[in-house]
């Protein structure tokens, strides 16, 4: 069947591109006209809103009053679902620090999940957030499980899932240099989180092929000094390297606007992905009382301001966010163009992730995964590969 999808004003990575028309067959885009109502079997009518590629969250751990740790397949079915509603296309559920048996139960529910889904998004692999973390930047990770990278445990962790796309990693732990040579080698995306390295370190990371980091500003650390001399740290890094993908937590909360701004003034516009971070407060509204991590050992917090924290206010507990939220905050408060917010949560998420060939954009031949929304970035539906789910 040849769907035509009419009446919407096109995102592309570099323009928005009105009075054209998007054409789908067998689940992937086929070309883009200048035409308003080319020969089509089906035609979807945006009512003059935004059409753009469907977003991608690399980095969540649920929504919707779900933890993708609860350790059932249901649960991350349907804590994907909870993000669909709000654009999200493809999607990495995440992993924290836990006791192993934990990490294989996840790894089981996730091989189900992917089997079983429908009505849902493409699930694009799982980031592995730990055990490899820094004690001094640990952030929400619990300690009690944080690890130095020996070859035996890792290579018994990566041997347990075949789906592992990307690992979050400390890399001046010992061991963690030769551990990116083992991500590697299975075409895992090594990425630095939670740590406490400063430019040296970071700097020989790059070399040994961790190219990501893992929420800017967020459980790292920044310029500081070392026995008078100052050194700088995963941040400072991060804007230095070129080459050096970067994601932002971009519900407005964990980052202010002023910092947001910093950042798509600093660094490359092309290097830098949203990510919700979400726990499973995501979708929910203020005023929720919720668990922080898996119910057996989660954390009870509120949802309050648009933001998790602790019941007594003193720090923040986790985002609640969406990708539609990202984008909002992107366009709205942070002063980016529209067609670089988006393409901060589609293009530039599928490159990092290297599937840019089939996702991320709307050109033909890729698959066609849409969201369409209005000028205040609320969705009003959703394509996966073609098919229409909200």
């Amino acid at each position: 069947m040849r769907t035509a999808v009419v009446n919407g004003k096109l995102i592309t990575p570099h323009r928005i591109l009105e009075g054209a028309s998007l054409v789908i067959e067998d689940g992937k885009i086929t070309e883009l006209v200048r035409e308003a109502r080319p020969g089509a079997d089906r035609y979807l009518d945006a009512e003059g809103n935004y059409v753009s590629p469907g977003f991608m969250d690399l980095h969540t751990h649920g929504g919707g009053g779900h933890d993708f740790m609860d350790g059932t397949p249901e649960a991350i079915m349907e804590g994907c679902r909870a993000h669909l509603v709000h654009g999200t296309t493809g999607i990495c559920p995440t992993t924290l620090t836990c006791p192993d048996q934990e990490l294989f139960t996840f790894f089981e529910c996730y091989r189900q999940a992917k089997d079983r889904m429908e009505q849902g998004p493409k699930l694009l692999g799982i980031h592995l957030e730990g055990p490899y973390f820094s004690m001094e930047q640990r952030g929400a990770q619990d300690p009690r499980y944080l690890k130095v990278p020996a070859r035996d445990d890792y290579e018994a962790l990566l041997g347990a899932s075949e789906d592992i796309v990307r690992m979050s990693v400390a890399p001046e732990l010992a061991g963690a240099m030769e551990l990116a040579g083992a991500l590697k080698a299975r075409g895992i995306l090594p990425s630095i989180g939670h740590s406490d390295a400063t430019y040296e370190t970071v700097a020989e990371a790059w070399e040994h092929g961790y190219t990501h980091v893992t929420h800017l500003y967020s459980g790292m650390s920044t310029i500081r000094r070392i026995r008078a001399f100052r050194h700088l740290g995963v941040v400072e890094s991060a804007y230095l390297i070129d080459g050096m993908t970067v994601e932002i937590i971009a519900d407005g909360k964990h980052l202010p606007p002023e910092l947001l701004r910093l950042i798509v003034k600093t660094k490359p516009l092309e290097d830098i992905c949203l990510v919700t971070d979400s726990m499973r407060g995501a979708g929910m509204a203020d005023g929720e009382h919720v668990l922080l991590g898996s119910l057996a050992h989660g954390q009870e917090c509120i949802i309050d301001q648009g933001v998790a924290v602790l019941p007594d206010r003193s720090a923040f507990a986790g985002s609640v966010c969406t990708a539609d939220r990202c984008v909002r905050t992107m366009y709205h408060l942070a002063g980016v163009k529209l067609e670089d917010a988006v393409r901060m949560m589609t293009y530039n998420p599928a490159r990092v992730l290297g599937i840019q060939n089939r996702k991320g954009t709307l050109a033909a031949g890729m698959d066609a995964d849409l969201v369409i929304f209005d000028d205040q970035i609320l969705v009003k539906g959703v394509m996966v590969e073609g098919k229409q789910v909200i």
